[in-house]
């Protein structure tokens, strides 16, 4: 349980027991009633490190309230949240029979220590338990969805290193490819130039010249697949449909816009593409309890522009995570910029990477 989700749940506890009692019929005076909403919340704020002991503490308080009669309704709903934190720390079994333990108790009380009619016990416990079981199939839900999106989160991962090391045996067969093509290609001219050297000199010094432009394309291109595998780069944009099912799989609504012409994008522009949406779509999936994230690049003739928002509230976390600063520090090593931080509706990630030979 996240301290957004304590607070939260502090909150509503201060203000659902009064109104709990109120509408159940079961309000007492105004200080008790205040003092006992104050207890709850408080317990609540402490659910994260101990809720079992907040779970036992609740019940006990409740049950101390209804049995000296300062208030008139109410065995379980009142600790609905210690509840929910319970079930969110996997211990649904233990939350189901403490429910169910206090249910019982209510029942007896009502029946026979303190006696009210069939119609006002079953709809007051009939009520709760409803209420319970549906918030702790609700609280169940959410924690399904949050481990099944760290699942996907990790999936991501693993894809991604994946792709990484069957990239990087490509690019080993390419290296061979290239050195056997330019030293072949090398060799013929300068068996030619040596030929023709005494006979015919320009056309000696046309093959040594032909010569040279082959091996300056060579090395150029031996210095982009090096940094490459030096890198652990993914030189390619068309794995980025790939990325965006796999987050949609982790029930995201994904939206994906491509705006501009687009443009030959150098290896490593490329990399640092993939890169961001990729850590993006992790950030959103693992951190931001969003619903949707919409993914934008626009093309232009000397930049591409990432933009990356989702709707979520889980901005302030993610910030000042290591995945921002290292997206940050591939951006700048191209010379572009990136900013993340919460936006209007959710968290933002943009990025604006020039086009450079």
């Amino acid at each position: 349980m996240t301290k957004n989700l304590t607070r939260t749940a502090a909150v509503l506890t201060l203000v659902g027991v009064p109104t709990g009692l109120a509408l159940t019929g079961g309000l007492g005076p105004t200080v008790l009633v205040s003092t006992l909403a104050g207890a709850l919340a408080l317990m609540v704020s402490a659910v994260r490190r101990w809720p079992l002991a907040v779970l036992i503490l609740t019940f006990s308080t409740v049950a101390a309230w209804r049995m000296a009669h300062l208030i008139e309704a109410g065995w379980v709903w009142p600790a609905t949240a210690a509840l929910v934190a319970l079930t969110l720390a996997g211990r649904l079994r233990t939350a189901v029979i403490a429910s169910g333990f206090m249910l019982v108790w209510g029942l007896n009380w009502d029946t026979f220590v303190y006696p009210h009619t069939g119609n006002w016990v079953l709809a007051h416990l009939g009520g709760e338990a409803l209420w319970v079981a549906t918030a702790l199939a609700g609280a169940t839900a959410y924690r399904n969805t949050l481990r099944w999106r760290a699942e996907v989160a990790g999936r991501l991962e693993l894809e991604v290193h994946r792709r990484r090391a069957e990239e990087r045996v490509a690019i080993a067969r390419d290296l061979h490819d290239v050195v056997s093509h330019t030293l072949a290609v090398v060799g013929v001219h300068l068996n030619v130039a040596l030929d023709a050297f005494d006979a015919e000199p320009e056309e000696a010094r046309e093959s040594l010249r032909l010569a040279q432009q082959v091996r300056g394309r060579a090395m150029t291109d031996l210095k982009a697949l090096v940094g490459v595998l030096r890198e652990g780069e993914l030189p390619a944009l068309e794995g980025l449909d790939r990325l965006l099912d796999q987050v949609r799989e982790a029930g995201l609504e994904v939206s994906f816009n491509e705006f501009g012409d687009p443009v030959p994008v150098p290896a490593p522009v490329a990399a640092a593409v993939y890169r961001v949406v990729q850590e993006s779509l992790t950030n959103t999936v693992r951190h931001a309890g969003a619903g949707r994230v919409v993914v934008t690049i626009r093309y232009a003739p000397d930049s591409v522009l990432v933009d990356v928002q989702d709707n979520g509230t889980g901005g302030a976390g993610m910030s000042d995570g290591h995945g921002i600063a290292g997206m940050r520090e591939r951006v700048a090593a191209l010379g572009g910029a990136l900013t993340a931080g919460p936006g209007r509706t959710g968290f933002t990630v943009r990025a604006s990477i020039p086009i450079t030979e």
